[in-house]
């Protein structure tokens, strides 16, 4: 009998890294102190991250760390993460308003069944703006114990190799005007007929007693002739759909799986322990509005007097109220909702507002646990929540991924933004996105009214993509504004 081999010892597991952060006011970068940036200036560089709503949010490159997680406990891992990561980093801020210090970037898918990455990451490179306060923090990984010290000269050499020009003066110019792009589209898991079909088979549920609303899907693939622009994508959407929150993010670096767009629908916003929401539910095209009739009227009359808009959005109301129950005393929303005006669409809309009561260890709860427990609200899944949940992949027939799921960031001290990723799209590879748009059906919803809504959402998207169309099936692109010749 041969000798047996010794064991091989384990593999040694390496340490996990130390975050060392500093964050310190723009003007201690030579930047104008009485000038504040707008951020849509900064939005450049192909690791780009941002979040950002009428040049104000944040804006950030690189990663010092990233953490993925899939299933039905997905935030809990992902918060989890966050605060082992928090309590071990050494941060200095020299600003103190939320999103300063160690701040991260994260989207969540909508189902707890997809087969999609949801996840959060740190980037190395942050810049930031609230009101009159602009800071820039940056981020970088150390071996536990390492004698470590972040400068002033750090933040801004590392300004200056993502940005390319010092604070107060503007990016440099990466090289001349690219060419635009010619965009070919293509139906996604459902056409348009198969899609109305579903839309139809709700609707006859709902009137059967099965749901009371029911919030359906479909994507659109749209593919171009040179390698996409992701930046100039997210640059156009921020700069014409300045009341949205635009929004990019990407787990592991690559364009694959990197999810953008422009928001009008904030899930929940935690500042200083009270959550803020914005709850849109009823939809009008502004190309809808006839020639003879003062638009704002038009919006005024067709939305503010439609039983069918008022119940959906009295849907989406009511299951946020009860969401936020038992995180606080009160809630308080908008005594009346009103309309959204934004460049493609009309919304109903109302601002909701609530005190958070702290939690047994004396804190709030985060922004992260109120956007799990918000999620999904009824403007993007249905009512009664189980039931629409279970019934949207069966008439859908595809995996919704990060679309309408939670998008957004938050720090260390719990505050943080997260909308729905609606109005966007997720890039599939450097030529390939897939574009999403979903209605809410009741039981007076008409399948054909209902499709040409999904083209008026798809609009912001397909307007920064680029106006010319070349391929496009019959009847894929059926309103003016949406292609060119």
């Amino acid at each position: 009998m041969s000798p047996t081999a010794p064991a091989a010892e384990p593999a040694a597991v390496p340490p996990v890294p130390v975050l060392h952060a500093l964050t310190v006011p723009l003007s201690a970068l030579g930047a104008d102190s009485a000038a504040v940036p707008d951020l849509r200036e900064l939005l450049v560089g192909p690791d780009l991250l941002t979040w950002t709503v009428d040049g104000r949010g944040l804006v950030a490159w690189g990663r010092a760390a990233e953490h993925t997680v899939r299933g039905a406990d997905r935030f809990t891992a992902a918060r989890v993460w966050w605060d082992d990561l928090a309590a071990a980093a050494d941060v200095e801020d020299r600003v103190g308003v939320p999103g300063t210090g160690l701040a991260a970037f994260g989207a969540f898918t909508f189902a707890t069944g997809s087969a999609v990455d949801s996840g959060l990451v740190v980037p190395e490179l942050l810049v930031g703006r609230r009101d009159d306060v602009a800071w820039a923090s940056l981020v970088v990984a150390v071996a536990p114990g390492t004698p470590f010290v972040l400068s002033t000269d750090d933040v801004a050499a590392a300004w200056l190799r993502r940005v390319g020009s010092a604070p107060g003066r503007a990016p440099a110019a990466s090289g001349p005007p690219a060419t635009p792009a010619v965009v070919r589209l293509s139906s996604g898991t459902l056409g348009e007929h198969e899609w109305t079909e579903a839309v139809r088979d709700g609707v006859e549920r709902i009137r059967a007693g099965g749901m009371e609303k029911l919030v359906l899907a479909r994507d659109v693939v749209a593919r171009t002739d040179v390698p996409l622009d992701a930046v100039s994508v997210v640059r156009d959407l921020a700069r014409r759909y300045e009341q949205c929150w635009t929004y990019c993010v990407g787990f592991g670096g690559d364009r694959a799986g990197r999810l953008m767009g422009a928001t009008p629908e904030m899930l929940v916003r935690v500042l200083d322990g009270v959550a803020h929401a914005r709850v849109l539910a009823g939809t009008l095209d502004r190309d809808a509005a006839p020639p003879d009739e003062d638009p704002h009227q038009y919006a005024a009359r067709v939305l503010g007097e439609s039983e069918k808009q008022q119940h959906e959005h009295g849907f989406a109301i009511d299951s946020l109220e009860a969401s936020l129950a038992p995180y606080t005393d009160a809630v308080t929303t908008s005594p009346e909702p009103f309309i959204l005006e934004l460049p493609n669409v009309w919304h109903l809309a109302s601002d909701v507002t609530a005190a958070l009561r702290p939690g047994p260890a004396g804190d709030p709860p985060s922004s992260l646990e109120l956007a799990e427990a918000l999620h999904p609200t009824a403007a993007v899944c249905g009512t009664p929540t189980a039931v629409a949940a279970a019934t949207i992949p069966e008439l859908e027939q595809m995996d919704r991924g990060l679309y309408a799921g939670p998008v957004g960031w938050l720090d260390a001290a719990g505050n943080g933004d997260w909308g729905i990723a609606l109005r966007g799209a997720v890039q599939e590879d450097e030529r390939t996105v897939r574009l999403y748009a979903g209605c809410g059906i009741v039981a007076a919803s008409d399948p054909e009214a209902e499709l040409a809504e999904t083209w008026a959402k798809l609009r912001p998207m397909l307007q920064a993509l680029g106006q010319r169309a070349a391929g496009v099936p019959e009847r894929l692109v059926p309103t003016p504004g949406l292609s060119a010749g």
